[in-house]
This record gives structure tokens, sequence and C-alpha cells, in this order.
């Protein structure tokens, strides 16, 4: 049975723009396995590094979170190993990316899927704009650090992130919290009210971001979360993050889901049914078949032309 969102809570969303939903998942049995599975994963590259020489010995007998650091520190690039999706530009045939079972079973929670339903009907599709971002404390960071995976995260729009063929598409983006998001580490932060507006445009900053200077004297709210708990928002809602001012790391994942037969705005790139209710059987329940649809994209794209995701450049107007 279908638990999903409340009436009250659908229409904060539609008002708002954005729902922050405490405890959708369950530390034990969908937090915990995510936990498990990345410290194997970071474990598996750091023996590999430390083989090639870029890390010591010692990394090895760290936690994840220590390991973490150090592979920052060495300046080795941890995004793309643990980043679940493809990034734009240039694709290689041994490009890493993570498409293991505890986060293919997060993203087809059906706790997860209730409040995503409620919002956009039951006909879902898993939207393959999708990363992971685990952020390390910004006292650690480079000062020429410009990374979204890595420092606070400009304003932007979610719909901007797409191609054009997707700005029609019915979608919602759940930002789920792995750790406890504060305004001290560097939780969400919106612009109540702004899904009402048209697309504003946006420019390399270097993170593809709106000009500050069309945002001036707007309200904006921070949205801390729990460990477990989900900020749903509208692909118009202005958002970006705020820096962690923490001395831990803070992790997330954007988890994007669209109304099934509409255009995902990443076409290169692969999505799935996550649930049906006209046709359940088109469900993709198996994560080997969803990691080989990656593998088989890889495969496809590497070689190829660059990937382009964006619509605007430092040339246009606006950004000059």
């Amino acid at each position: 049975m279908m638990s999903g969102l409340t009436g009250e809570q659908v229409t904060r969303f539609g008002q708002d723009g954005y729902l922050v939903v405490e405890d959708v998942f369950s530390q034990l049995a969908d937090v915990q396995p995510v936990r498990d599975e990345y410290c194997l994963l970071l474990n598996d590259w750091c023996s590999r590094w430390i083989a090639e020489g870029k890390l010591a010995e010692s990394v090895a007998a760290l936690t994840f979170e220590e390991q973490l650091l150090a592979v920052y520190r060495a300046g080795i690039d941890y995004c793309q190993p643990l980043d679940i999706s493809l990034p734009p530009g240039t694709i290689d045939a041994d490009m890493p990316l993570h498409t293991g079972p505890a986060i293919f079973n997060l993203m087809r929670s059906e706790k997860l899927l209730d409040c995503v339903q409620s919002l956009i009907g039951a006909e879902l599709t898993s939207n393959p704009i999708q990363h992971v971002r685990i952020k390390p404390p910004e006292s650690l960071v480079n000062s020429t650090e410009v990374r979204s995976f890595i420092t606070s995260t400009d304003w932007h729009q979610d719909r901007a992130t797409t191609l054009a063929e997707a700005d029609e598409t019915k979608m919602v983006t759940a930002w789920v919290a792995i750790t406890d998001a504060t305004e001290l580490n560097g939780c969400l932060q919106v612009i109540p009210g702004s899904h009402r507006e048209a697309m504003q445009a946006h420019c390399p900053l270097p993170q593809l971001g709106i000009p500050d200077r069309l945002l001036k004297n707007r309200e904006t709210r921070p949205l801390p979360v729990r460990s477990g708990g989900v900020v749903l928002f509208h692909p118009l809602t202005i958002h970006g993050s705020l820096s962690n001012r923490s001395t831990a790391i803070r992790w997330s994942f954007d988890l994007r889901y669209n109304v099934t037969g509409q255009p995902t705005g990443r076409p290169m790139f692969p999505s799935f049914v996550a649930r049906s209710r006209l046709a359940p059987e088109s469900e993709l329940r198996d994560a080997q078949t969803w990691k080989q649809l990656w593998l088989d994209t890889r495969e496809r794209l590497s070689g190829g032309a660059p990937v382009q995701i964006h619509r605007w450049n430092s040339e246009s107007e606006v950004c000059a």
C-alpha cells in the first residue's frame, strides 16, 4: 500500500517548490548498506592507488572518511570513481563509475517512489541525471577548487542541466542525505517559490550557475535534513548548497525521476522504469541489468564526440 505524502505536504510543495521529508529511509535497511558498499568501493580504489605509488600503504587501514580525505590531499580525483553517472565531455572506455546494488536499491525504494508518485504520478522513470556528492571540510579544500562535488554549489535550476528537449518534462529531484545535512556542514539552500518563474540564464561560473546580479535581494532558506531524509524539489526551484564549515564530510545523493515516456534531458545516458502501475512488467528490478546499461553506454560513447549537456556558454550575452 502506498504511503507517500500527505495532502498538506503536496500543497506545500506546490507553493514553495520544495519539501523536506525526514526519515524516508531506514538507517539499518537502506542507509547502512550504501555506507558499507561505498566503504568497500573506496577501499578497493585505495588499494589500487597504493599499488600505483599514489598513496601511502598506511591509508589501507583507515576509515572511509579518513581514506577519502587522504585521497583528496594526495591530489587524486575520487569524484568520478565514486559517482553513479558518466560525466559530460570525452568518455573513455575505462572511465570509472559506481553501479552497485545498494545504491540501485535506494533508487528503487518503495518509500521514496511513494513520495515521488504523490507529486508526478505512478509512471516513474529513474532519470540518468544522478550523482553522489561527498564533500570534505572546506578548511581542507584547495583554494583553487571549484567543483560542485567538492565545494559549495552555485545557485542553479535543475531544468538548466537538461537538454531543451526536457523543458516540459514533469520531473522531481530527490536529494538524499546519507550524513546529517546542517547549515554548518553545507546543506542545501533554496529560493522559495522560484519554481513559479521562468528558467533563468545560466553561465559557467565556472560551475554552471545563475549570475549573482540576477538574484539580488532574494529570500533564501537553508534546508537542514537528517540522515535518511530527503529534500524534494521542482526542476525550476533555484537552489545551491552552503560550504562545509564542519570538520567532517557531508554526503548526499542527487536522484531524479520523471514521468515515463517524457524526455529525460540526457538521451545519451540510460534511464529505466522504476515504477509502473499500468505496466509493472516494464519495471527494472535487477541491479546487474542496471549496471550493464551503463557499461554498454560507456562502450558506445567511448572514442566518440564529447558529450554535451549544457545549452549556455561563456559567450552568451548574459555571461559577459
